[in-house]
């Protein structure tokens, strides 16, 4: 299809630079075969029935993004992508043209070398630490890697608790899985009294996910893959649920990729699936989202899940009511 059919206007002011406080006061869109409904996420219990599940993303974001110095006395920037082995992380660097294989690299009192370069432009720097202790220090150098739309990209105190969800368990992600931003303690509680269940996935979300689609046609876009897993007690779950509600793009993207090959099961591995409208949905009924930039893969996907006539009017009008967007935004609630 075509990139510029999921274009739209959105005003730079409608993009969010903090979270709602609390978490759940944000306001929720609920796209219903009714017509639109605005809401707030405490609305969530009611809006679901019981038997439903929740499928949460459980995955952690790290402190991805380094400065430091290279040898020659110049700056040099890093955002970590995957972990490669236990003392080396691949990633894309800034100025990456000028690093050579061998290069050293410090980032305060974390030191490593330039392994390997990529012909994406990313590399491989191979730490003078490794395990447990290299994630120790790259806890302490590092910052909360903010999409540019963010402040620029530069965190501060405030995001190393904003930019983390209630559920975020497993160490990996560069970007955080922004729909479960919005639960808290007391929402939690609320939907288990209304008998609405929960499981997990993980999924660590990359850097692909800050990337725009530079082509014309959606079949000319390559996505980065993700490392992702179902565990044995999230597809026990699913098999028995009444509605599999995903919370966010991210376990959905992950529930998809397992259901093409049958029921959703256990599983481990890498996924770099890309949803367009055409896409034949086999896992999930329900989608918790937050608001996407235009032209970007997570709005093709939401099109693909309810419509892409349906999700442009929705956008409409939550421009027109100043709904916010993106990570630290608000959200919507859509059925397949």
């Amino acid at each position: 299809m075509r990139v510029d059919l999921f274009d739209f206007d959105l005003p730079q002011d409608l993009i969010a630079q903090r979270p709602a406080a609390p978490r759940d006061s944000a306001r929720l869109l609920d796209v219903a075969p009714d017509g639109l409904h605005d809401r707030t996420v405490r609305d969530l219990p009611g809006l679901l029935q019981a038997g439903d599940l929740l499928v949460f993303n459980d995955t952690r974001v790290i402190p991805a993004r380094l400065l430091g110095t290279r040898a020659s006395g110049g700056k040099v920037e890093a955002l970590l992508i995957r972990r490669q082995a236990a003392d080396r992380w691949l990633a894309f660097a800034k100025p990456g043209k000028r690093l050579r294989i061998g290069d050293a690299l410090t980032f305060d009192a974390l030191a490593g070398r330039v392994a390997a370069k990529h012909a994406d432009g990313s590399i491989d720097i191979a730490f003078d630490r490794s395990g447990a202790e290299l994630m120790a220090a790259i806890e302490t150098a590092g910052a909360v890697p903010l999409p540019p739309y963010i402040r620029d990209g530069i965190a501060d105190a405030r995001d190393r608790a904003d930019y983390q969800t209630l559920f975020a368990r497993i160490d990996g992600s560069v970007a955080a899985p922004t729909a479960g931003l919005h639960f808290t303690p007391e929402l939690m509680a609320a939907l288990d009294a209304a008998g609405v269940l929960t499981a997990s996935v993980t999924l660590h979300v990359g850097a692909g996910t800050f990337q725009p689609v530079r082509v014309d046609d959606t079949d000319q876009h390559v996505m980065h893959s993700e490392w992702g897993e179902v565990p044995q007690a999230t597809a026990d779950a699913i098999a028995s649920a009444r509605r599999v509600v995903s919370i966010g793009t991210t376990a959905l993207r992950l529930l998809e990729s397992v259901a093409r090959d049958g029921p959703v099961r256990a599983w481990t591995g890498e996924t770099d699936i890309f949803i367009t409208p055409g896409f034949r949905f086999r896992a999930v009924d329900v989608l918790l989202t937050n608001f996407h930039l235009p032209r970007s893969t997570l709005f093709m996907l939401v099109s693909a899940f309810a419509g892409l006539a349906r999700m442009k009017a929705a956008y409409a009008h939550a421009v027109a009511e100043r709904y916010r967007f993106y990570s630290y935004g608000d959200c919507c609630l859509l059925q397949r």
